[in-house]
């Protein structure tokens, strides 16, 4: 039984990416989340765990976090770039805020 409760607990941390939302002077939002969109400056593009990495210029608009309880944080992000790689997405704005 603790074997089939263990598989259960490493398949759903396989379906999570960690996130980070940072501004020049303070992190917006970290935690834990099940998709993310972003807008880039060649459209929009969702991030799920296990895509390709990815470097992108953000374009100003609003970068939609879904987290792992279900909860969907937005944040105003304009002017910089995402970067994701081993199930870690960043996201460093020069202006960045919830909304």
């Amino acid at each position: 039984m603790a074997d089939a409760q263990s598989g259960q607990a490493s398949e759903i941390a396989a379906h999570e990416i960690q996130v980070s939302v940072v501004s020049a002077d303070q992190e917006v939002w970290s935690g834990a989340a099940r998709q993310a969109i972003a807008r880039t400056t060649v459209g929009e593009i969702g991030i799920l765990a296990g895509h390709e990495p990815v470097l992108a210029i953000l374009a100003a608009g609003e970068v939609r976090v879904t987290a792992t309880s279900g909860e969907v944080i937005t944040a105003q992000a304009d002017d910089g770039f995402l970067s994701f790689d081993h199930n870690r997405l960043t996201v460093v704005a020069r202006n960045a805020a919830l909304v």
